[in-house]
Protein backbone atom coordinates (compact mmCIF):
# COMPACT_ATOMS: atom_id res chain seq x y z
CA UNK A 1 0.00 0.00 0.00
CA UNK A 2 2.84 2.42 0.84
CA UNK A 3 4.56 1.70 -2.49
CA UNK A 4 1.31 2.30 -4.35
CA UNK A 5 0.98 5.66 -2.62
CA UNK A 6 4.48 6.69 -3.69
CA UNK A 7 3.86 5.47 -7.23
CA UNK A 8 0.67 7.52 -7.40
CA UNK A 9 2.50 10.58 -6.04
CA UNK A 10 5.23 10.15 -8.68
CA UNK A 11 2.61 10.00 -11.43
CA UNK A 12 0.80 13.09 -10.20
CA UNK A 13 3.86 15.24 -9.59
CA UNK A 14 5.57 14.20 -12.84
CA UNK A 15 2.90 15.97 -14.87
CA UNK A 16 3.34 19.21 -12.92
CA UNK A 17 7.14 18.90 -12.97
CA UNK A 18 7.40 18.46 -16.74
CA UNK A 19 4.82 21.14 -17.51
CA UNK A 20 5.98 23.91 -15.18
CA UNK A 21 9.48 23.27 -13.87
CA UNK A 22 10.90 21.83 -17.11
CA UNK A 23 9.05 24.12 -19.52
CA UNK A 24 12.34 25.45 -20.96
CA UNK A 25 13.69 21.97 -21.73
CA UNK A 26 13.52 20.77 -25.33
CA UNK A 27 12.23 17.21 -25.79
CA UNK A 28 14.54 14.77 -27.52
CA UNK A 29 11.80 13.40 -29.80
CA UNK A 30 13.47 9.99 -29.85
CA UNK A 31 11.48 6.77 -29.53
CA UNK A 32 12.53 3.46 -28.04
CA UNK A 33 12.60 2.06 -31.58
CA UNK A 34 15.01 4.84 -32.62
CA UNK A 35 17.30 4.04 -29.69
CA UNK A 36 17.34 0.33 -30.53
CA UNK A 37 18.78 1.25 -33.96
CA UNK A 38 22.00 2.50 -32.34
CA UNK A 39 24.97 0.10 -32.34
CA UNK A 40 24.61 -2.62 -29.68
CA UNK A 41 27.61 -1.37 -27.70
CA UNK A 42 26.29 2.21 -27.51
CA UNK A 43 24.67 4.00 -24.60
CA UNK A 44 21.67 4.76 -26.83
CA UNK A 45 21.06 1.09 -27.54
CA UNK A 46 21.30 0.20 -23.83
CA UNK A 47 18.85 3.00 -23.01
CA UNK A 48 16.52 1.58 -25.66
CA UNK A 49 16.84 -1.89 -24.11
CA UNK A 50 15.96 -0.50 -20.67
CA UNK A 51 12.90 1.24 -22.07
CA UNK A 52 11.84 -1.79 -24.13
CA UNK A 53 12.26 -4.18 -21.19
CA UNK A 54 10.03 -1.97 -19.03
CA UNK A 55 7.55 -1.19 -21.82
CA UNK A 56 8.38 2.54 -21.57
CA UNK A 57 8.94 5.45 -23.89
CA UNK A 58 11.08 8.41 -22.89
CA UNK A 59 9.13 11.08 -21.01
CA UNK A 60 9.50 14.38 -22.85
CA UNK A 61 11.73 16.92 -21.10
CA UNK A 62 12.95 14.46 -18.44
CA UNK A 63 14.61 11.90 -20.70
CA UNK A 64 17.74 12.15 -18.58
CA UNK A 65 16.01 10.26 -15.76
CA UNK A 66 15.85 7.04 -17.79
CA UNK A 67 19.44 7.64 -18.86
CA UNK A 68 20.34 7.65 -15.15
CA UNK A 69 18.54 4.32 -14.70
CA UNK A 70 20.51 2.86 -17.59
CA UNK A 71 23.88 4.23 -16.52
CA UNK A 72 23.48 3.33 -12.85
CA UNK A 73 21.74 -0.02 -13.33
CA UNK A 74 18.73 0.79 -11.14
CA UNK A 75 15.37 -0.86 -11.74
CA UNK A 76 11.95 0.74 -11.69
CA UNK A 77 10.59 -0.49 -8.36
CA UNK A 78 9.59 2.34 -6.05
CA UNK A 79 12.54 1.71 -3.74
CA UNK A 80 14.89 1.77 -6.76
CA UNK A 81 13.47 5.12 -7.88
CA UNK A 82 14.11 6.58 -4.43
CA UNK A 83 17.58 5.02 -4.25
CA UNK A 84 18.39 6.54 -7.65
CA UNK A 85 17.45 9.96 -6.28
CA UNK A 86 19.83 9.38 -3.36
CA UNK A 87 22.57 8.39 -5.80
CA UNK A 88 21.99 11.63 -7.72
CA UNK A 89 22.07 13.61 -4.47
CA UNK A 90 25.42 12.03 -3.64
CA UNK A 91 26.63 12.99 -7.11
CA UNK A 92 25.80 16.65 -6.54
CA UNK A 93 22.44 16.99 -8.27
CA UNK A 94 20.00 19.38 -6.65
CA UNK A 95 16.37 19.84 -7.64
CA UNK A 96 13.10 20.43 -5.81
CA UNK A 97 11.64 17.23 -7.30
CA UNK A 98 14.62 15.17 -6.13
CA UNK A 99 14.40 16.53 -2.59
CA UNK A 100 10.66 15.87 -2.51
CA UNK A 101 11.11 12.28 -3.72
CA UNK A 102 13.84 11.67 -1.14
CA UNK A 103 11.86 13.18 1.71
CA UNK A 104 8.59 11.41 0.96
CA UNK A 105 10.29 8.18 -0.04
CA UNK A 106 12.30 8.05 3.16
CA UNK A 107 9.32 8.88 5.35
CA UNK A 108 6.99 6.40 3.65
CA UNK A 109 9.53 3.60 3.04
CA UNK A 110 12.16 3.95 5.80
CA UNK A 111 12.82 0.19 5.73
CA UNK A 112 15.02 0.71 2.65
CA UNK A 113 17.23 3.34 4.25
CA UNK A 114 20.38 1.17 4.07
CA UNK A 115 19.83 0.80 0.32
CA UNK A 116 19.30 4.56 0.02
CA UNK A 117 22.45 5.32 1.98
CA UNK A 118 24.55 2.87 -0.10
CA UNK A 119 23.21 4.56 -3.21
CA UNK A 120 24.12 7.98 -1.85
CA UNK A 121 27.68 6.73 -1.22
CA UNK A 122 27.94 5.33 -4.75
CA UNK A 123 26.91 8.70 -6.17
CA UNK A 124 29.33 10.53 -3.90
CA UNK A 125 32.23 8.34 -5.01
CA UNK A 126 31.36 8.49 -8.72
CA UNK A 127 32.65 11.03 -11.18
CA UNK A 128 30.04 13.73 -11.76
CA UNK A 129 27.43 12.61 -14.28
CA UNK A 130 24.22 14.44 -13.37
CA UNK A 131 25.00 17.49 -15.50
CA UNK A 132 25.79 15.72 -18.78
CA UNK A 133 23.80 16.21 -21.99
CA UNK A 134 22.74 12.61 -22.46
CA UNK A 135 21.27 13.16 -25.91
CA UNK A 136 24.76 14.08 -27.09
CA UNK A 137 26.35 10.90 -25.72
CA UNK A 138 23.93 8.28 -27.01
CA UNK A 139 26.55 7.05 -29.48
CA UNK A 140 29.25 6.50 -26.82
CA UNK A 141 30.33 2.99 -25.90
CA UNK A 142 28.17 2.05 -22.91
CA UNK A 143 30.77 0.10 -20.92
CA UNK A 144 33.52 2.67 -21.49
CA UNK A 145 31.18 5.48 -20.43
CA UNK A 146 30.00 3.59 -17.35
CA UNK A 147 33.58 2.80 -16.33
CA UNK A 148 34.54 6.47 -16.71
CA UNK A 149 31.85 7.37 -14.16
CA UNK A 150 32.03 4.57 -11.60
CA UNK A 151 34.82 2.75 -9.86
CA UNK A 152 35.14 -0.86 -10.95
CA UNK A 153 34.16 -2.08 -7.47
CA UNK A 154 30.59 -0.81 -7.87
CA UNK A 155 28.11 -3.63 -8.38
CA UNK A 156 25.22 -2.75 -10.68
CA UNK A 157 21.75 -4.18 -10.33
CA UNK A 158 21.10 -5.05 -13.98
Amino acid sequence: MRKKLIHWLFDQTQKVYTKWLKRDHIPWNISTTDLLKYPEESFGYHLGQFLNKNNFELIAKVERHDAYHTLCGYGTKVEDEIALQYLCLGNGKRSPYMFGAILLGTLILPDYFRYYYRSYQIGKNANTFHHLDYKEILQLNFEDFRQSIFQTSVIFNN
